[in-house]
């Protein structure tokens, strides 16, 4: 059982030694025939292509001049960065005005149509009480609110009320 391990153990090595080597040698191969860059349409590759253009991409750039280049990149890209965020705030502010006026809009519109149907009501009230006649406001009851008999104080007192008197007073 333990010669069966260390075979396994020694298998597993040797696996793992060769995947590493095997991916050292296709590393470094690759960069050592990629001497040429083709240009294919608006894309670049290691390969040529059919119509494709060698491009030099050697950088004759100095190092003090390729690191001018990317500060400036990064400035520009902190720069750029200030201006969307800068942007993305007014575009929320005019959108919540925008919002805001079409809320009022809609509160204005909403006032005018109750002012509109209160004055139509006001005008229809207005028409059929000129049309009726006047009821009378005085009350019989008493000065009473007319609560016992379902009346209001501006009703005239029916018939009715002098008949139960009348009646009452042959029952008893």
């Amino acid at each position: 059982m333990t010669s069966r391990r260390r075979e396994t153990r020694a298998g597993k090595i040797g696996i793992a030694l060769l995947l590493i080597a095997s991916c050292a040698y296709s590393t470094i191969a690759p960069a050592q025939g990629a001497s040429k860059t083709w240009r294919c349409g608006n894309t670049y590759s290691d390969r040529p292509c059919e119509g494709g253009k060698t491009v030099k991409v050697d950088d004759p750039r100095s190092d003090q001049d390729r690191r001018a280049a990317d500060a400036g990149a990064r400035s520009a890209s902190t720069h750029a960065d200030q201006l969307e965020r800068s942007r993305l705030s007014q575009e929320k502010a005019a959108y919540d005005r925008d919002r805001q006026a079409a809320r009022e809009a809609r509160s204005d519109a909403l006032a005018e149509r109750r002012m509109a149907l209160s004055e139509q009501q006001a005008r229809e009230r207005a028409s059929k009480s000129a049309g009726d006649p006047r009821k009378s406001t005085m009350s019989f009851n008493g000065g009473s609110s007319g609560k016992a008999t379902g009346k209001t104080a501006g009703d005239a007192p029916a018939h009715k009320k002098k008949k139960r008197k009348s009646r009452d007073s042959d029952a008893g």
